[in-house]
């Protein structure tokens, strides 16, 4: 969301910053809109004030008897108040117009971020890589040559089932049970714990149905509406805690004392995957239903880049913990989101695709979110409001991390061996067997 003064006065940057994007200059059709709205604007209050001045001059006649001219005063302040609603709609309109056309303008990319139309534009982070790419053979887990990938280690393990999912709720589903299920919930627990008490971020466990404005708040509506699952008229399933973390400071003025807040949640997060048709249909890999730990975090604005970075490194210790081989791509201008300034995505290596996966995406979002929120803050001299900056980010997606654990410590015989780390929340159980 914009401020249509900030872009009548860089109107140049504005649009320069959209062609980054790949979309055409808008300043001008903008500006014009603007342009219509404040006459209209003017219209409304010329004809208010012309009206009240008219109620004097009525009443100054009265006073003088003179009951011609009071009629006739009369006569156009019954004009004004016919033609009335006429100027508000006008007005209405216009605001709304404008109103619906920044609505739908993504956020623009720091300076730093690359230029590019797709993910082939994306660019590794320099020094954020952990581990090596598993050999075929020979590597740190495999000396055998049939590396599978994860939905076939767990059907054959019994344990992860796409064809009852799908007769319980079709395509886009799983059911895991026995120590797949329970290996799936340690990941997220363990995840959350990091971050509560390593990363010092506030646990809290949010509202999984939210209303329009909160959805708004975060830049899911009006433009993503076709990618969320609708529950009912006046709620919508999460996509993710994004939302409702985020959300948690809309229409607040907070002090400054106050920040940075950091949020996370483990939360169920649902998305109707609009648009990827044949994409990943075999396994978990672009599910409708998925769970992920979500890190919001809300800031003065000199601090957003530097919270960027850190919450990337919060990110990277739930995988180097795992030590799972993963690469951070700086995210081009073409292939970030709708609301960020600047993306993170960490990559794991799957040896079963022999490729890499997001695993999770790190978004600094400057005042973007905050004004769809009205979101605030005040100095410590009192100074403001000001708007405050948000950021967010997977720490990490939960069903991802399953996946590369399953393909990253599978053993010739199918079994999955445990990560150390994750021992303890599997009840000292290290080896993942059929049943």
């Amino acid at each position: 969301m914009y401020d249509i003064r900030w872009i009548r006065e860089n109107a140049d940057a504005f649009d320069r910053g959209l062609q980054r994007r790949g979309l055409e200059k808008l300043s001008s059709s903008l500006l014009a809109l603007d342009d219509r709205r404040r006459a209209a604007i003017s219209k409304s209050q010329a004809a208010q004030e012309r009206r009240n001045a008219l109620s004097k001059e009525i009443g100054k006649a009265m006073g003088q008897k003179d009951l011609a001219l009071a009629e006739k005063l009369k006569a156009e302040v019954a004009s004004l108040k016919e033609h009335g609603p006429a100027l508000e709609a006008e007005e209405k309109a216009a605001v709304e117009t404008l109103s619906e056309q920044l609505a739908a303008i993504p956020n623009m990319p720091f300076d730093d971020v690359p230029d590019g139309a797709d993910e082939h534009g994306n660019v590794v982070l320099e020094g954020h890589t952990h581990g090596q790419q598993p050999e075929k053979t020979g590597g740190r887990l495999f000396g055998f040559n049939q590396i599978k990938e994860h939905y076939e280690l767990g059907e054959a393990l019994g344990q992860m089932d796409f064809e009852t999912a799908a007769k319980l709720s079709g395509s886009r589903f799983v059911v895991l049970d026995r120590q797949l299920a329970r290996l799936n919930r340690a990941i997220g627990q363990f995840m959350l714990d990091i971050h509560v008490e390593e990363h010092g971020y506030t646990e809290v466990n949010p509202p999984l149905m939210v209303r329009d404005e909160a959805m708004f708040g975060t830049a899911q509506l009006p433009k993503f509406r076709d990618d969320q699952f609708r529950a009912g008229e006046d709620h919508w399933l999460i996509p993710t805690a994004e939302v409702p973390l985020t959300n948690l400071v809309r229409e607040s003025i907070l002090s400054e004392e106050e920040l940075p807040r950091r949020y996370t949640a483990l939360t169920p997060c649902f998305r109707s995957e609009a648009g990827s048709a044949g994409r990943d249909t075999r396994g978990m890999l672009r599910q409708h239903q998925f769970e992920k730990v979500e890190l919001v975090s809300i800031t003065a604005p000199d601090k957003s880049r530097e919270e960027h970075e850190r919450m990337l490194a919060c990110a990277e210790t739930v995988l180097k913990k795992l030590d799972l081989h993963y690469r951070v791509m700086t995210l081009c201008t073409g292939d970030m989101g709708f609301a960020s300034q600047k993306t993170y995505d960490i990559e794991v290596w799957l040896p079963g695709q022999k490729t890499y996966r997001e695993i999770s995406s790190c978004s600094v979002c400057g005042d973007f979110q905050a004004r769809r929120m009205n979101a605030r803050y005040k100095t410590k001299d009192g100074k403001g409001p000001f708007f405050v900056h948000t950021l967010n980010g997977s720490g990490t997606a939960v069903g991802r991390a399953l996946i590369a654990v399953m393909e990253n410590y599978q053993n010739a015989d199918g079994s999955i061996t445990v990560p150390d780390a994750l021992v303890p929340y599997m009840r000292g159980v290290t080896r993942i067997e059929k049943a």
